[in-house]
């Protein structure tokens, strides 16, 4: 049975989307709710300005609260070299650094050229490196932007090989505004592949129309092992105009287990993850088919 690992993103990207602030003994519910369901790594939030997203001010003691339980990866998203610092200095076991391939996108998003990112790259893995930590880069907006709309291929492939000459251990290819279709995801894994290799494990997917797990089951085809998701589908990015809600965590973990992938995950304790999160931002829309729809009688039978 292959090993799929589901990566929870929704306490960082998807909170930081959404104006109020969820109390931290809320917070801390639903990551160990969702670690207990059997969720192996969690994006508990970012090391960045409380005051541009004062939703995540709470991160540091976030990641000391989960690093207390068992067999849970902790990781956090740095906007750069003092982010990383605060980042190792809270204790993670990795963090990664979002590098748009839009230019526009990345100098409203972290105020850096193409560039200067690779130099902010630089200088984050020597900060990852020297403590022992794992530090992944995310491509974000690597299908699309809805401020310059289509991105080169050829960027992609040239911006990701100059990530990993910079430092970065891990890339994952993400599509922050919603525009991939699965062709699309194939042909980009492919190419990015054929210059990192191995170093491509991720995808991050946006289900803005709806083919979020279309493209995530082309991503599997081509090799991905890691997929990011959101508890309810969360999540978007505040400088990216029109970019909505990520994979839902729970029909990802769905159609995973029905395909037979081991994500180790217990559907029926994910399922009840929801009611934290419900109940700690009440009247926040929640998505998802499959917990709308429940969970089919009988599922043992029709996996692989």
């Amino acid at each position: 049975m292959t090993a799929i690992l589901i990566s929870e993103v929704g306490p960082r990207d998807g909170l930081q989307s959404i104006d109020r602030v969820m109390p931290i003994e809320a917070k801390k519910a639903w990551i160990k709710a969702e670690a207990e369901a059997g969720v192996r790594e969690i994006e508990v939030g970012s090391f960045v300005p409380s005051s541009l997203l004062p939703q995540m001010a709470d991160t540091a003691e976030l990641v000391a609260f989960a690093r207390m339980l068992p067999g849970l990866n902790v990781v956090a998203l740095v906007p750069n070299a003092k982010g990383a610092a605060r980042a190792v200095e809270a204790g993670v076991h990795g963090m990664s650094i979002p590098f748009s391939m839009s230019e526009t996108h990345s100098i409203r998003n972290v105020r850096k050229t193409h560039a200067e990112m690779i130099e902010e790259i630089g200088a984050v893995a020597a900060i990852a490196y020297a403590a022992g930590v794992h530090f992944a880069v995310g491509l974000s907006t690597a299908f699309g932007c809805t401020i310059e709309g289509a991105v080169p291929e050829d960027r992609v492939v040239a911006l990701a090989k100059a990530s990993v000459a910079a430092g970065a251990k891990e890339l994952s290819l993400s599509d922050t505004t919603g525009y991939a279709d699965p062709a699309q995801v194939k042909r980009l894994v492919r190419r990015v592949r054929a210059v990192v290799g191995n170093k491509l494990t991720t995808l991050h997917l946006h289900n803005t129309r709806g083919l979020g797990l279309a493209n995530a089951l082309a991503g599997l085809e081509e090799g991905i092992t890691t997929l990011d998701a959101s508890l309810g589908g969360l999540g978007g990015c505040p400088y990216a105009p029109g970019a909505s809600g990520n994979i839902v965590t729970e029909d990802l973990a769905f159609m995973l287990d029905a395909m037979g992938y081991d994500t180790g995950i217990d559907l029926d304790k994910l399922m009840q993850v929801r009611a934290i999160v419900a109940g700690a931002l009440p009247g926040e829309p929640l998505y998802g088919f499959t917990p709308d729809a429940g969970l089919p009688l009988g599922l043992e039978a029709r996996r692989p």
